[in-house]
């Protein structure tokens, strides 16, 4: 049984139809799906046993100014030739770093809290108070906004909420909480898609890699850029793609909409306009659920009560791979042991650094994903903030 997740009854299988969008995205307008709450909760499930890629992502490059010649010709015959300067910009390195491959737990499906503004079936954010369920304030959606922002930032798992304060005595307290918020089940969440009447409606399941700082990486990787004495623009973030599954109307316009092309010439043909309206505000336009997902962590903390245990249980060969410390809870037979799970950002960084370097240095511009460093290191002063990178 999945953890957050309920165990399904006997059902045979059933194969759905689906494809995968340019971005990523898995979208399917399977008609069973679309009736079924049973067959659309199964297929989510099997889906969300497939991890989200993520990568980080490392480009510079800068612009260059150059003259070129330009000839006009005139209607008696003329020529006339002059110079002109253009700037076009300049790629001097562009790699990536696949990050995902570290993933050591997943999925965990998780649901967004009553009180969180989300969309529920309609086409605006909604909030669940006791058993009615309104239109979400200005504030609420910015407040939200805000705090989904901080967490993708900061690697916090989605089923905490913006009342969660980091206790450094109590690592564990996020991998811990109930990871349902919502008063629904993931299955009737699927019941209530299949039985609205909606033209374009769609169910969203979005997978969500969480564990480590992203922003604390990012800015110790623009450091490490910025310390090979690179002047140029440097961009450096953080990609992830095979990220959602979206169930969609199984009609001919619904079909439409999800192909680029089309929707491209319904736009420039001002038909497009016309269908958001109807999308927007008919009673039977459309409706969206993104009330649902699932998580995978990088690095998880653990804290269980133990008897003493070996000291030398204590070691990894990763050293990130699966530490253990020990803090005595007041009583000399048993211990609060906290176990970190998985790989640390900072061992990680530490592994990679000389890697990024060099291919700062060597301008390095590939197009396939960097899956293994190489073995010589390196270190900037922003590094050590990360957890795990001064660990012997």
């Amino acid at each position: 049984m999945p953890h957050g997740g309920e165990d399904p009854p006997a059902f045979a299988p059933y194969e759905a139809s689906y494809f995968t969008s340019s971005d990523g995205a898995l979208i399917s307008h399977d008609p069973h799906l679309n009736e079924d709450g049973e067959a659309l909760y199964r297929f989510l499930l099997s889906q969300a046993s497939i991890p989200p890629t993520l990568v980080l992502h490392c480009r510079g490059s800068h612009d260059e100014t150059h003259t070129r010649f330009v000839t006009h010709h005139h209607n008696d015959n003329r020529r006339e030739t002059e110079t002109e300067q253009y700037t076009e910009k300049v790629v001097d390195f562009d790699f990536k770093i696949d990050v995902g491959q570290h993933i050591i737990a997943g999925p965990t499906h998780w649901s967004v809290a009553d009180s969180t503004p989300a969309y529920r079936g309609r086409m605006f954010y909604e909030v669940e108070v006791g058993n009615d369920r309104r239109k979400a304030t200005r504030a609420e959606r910015k407040a939200a906004r805000s705090w989904d922002d901080e967490c993708s930032r900061r690697g916090f798992p989605p089923w905490i909420s913006s009342s969660y304060t980091w206790r450094q005595e109590q690592p564990s307290v996020m991998h811990t909480d109930s990871v349902l918020q919502s008063s629904w089940t993931l299955r009737r969440w699927a019941d209530d898609y299949c039985s609205s009447s909606k033209y374009l409606k769609e169910f969203d399941y979005h997978k969500v890699v969480y564990g480590w700082n992203f922003d604390a990486i990012v800015n110790a990787a623009h450091s490490l850029i910025k310390s090979t004495y690179y002047t140029g623009d440097i961009y450096v973030g953080f990609e992830t793609s095979h990220s959602l599954v979206s169930i969609r109307s199984e009609n001919r316009l619904s079909r439409m909409l999800s192909n680029g092309w089309i929707k491209f010439f319904l736009i420039v043909t001002f038909i497009y306009p016309f269908l958001w309206l109807f999308k927007h505000f008919h009673a039977r336009g459309g409706g969206i659920w993104q009330v649902c997902g699932g998580a995978y962590a990088l690095k998880r903390i653990m804290q269980t009560t133990e008897q003493p245990m070996d000291a030398k249980h204590a070691e990894s060969p990763l050293r990130g791979a699966s530490d253990f410390l020990q803090q005595y809870s007041g009583s000399s037979h048993t211990q609060t042991v906290t176990t970190v799970e998985g790989l640390r950002e900072g061992v990680w960084f530490r592994q990679w650094e000389g890697t990024i370097r060099r291919a700062v240095r060597n301008r390095l511009r590939d197009a396939q994903t960097l899956t293994r460093p190489d073995d010589h290191l390196s270190s900037v002063p922003q590094a050590v903030l990360l957890d795990g990178y001064s660990s012997p």
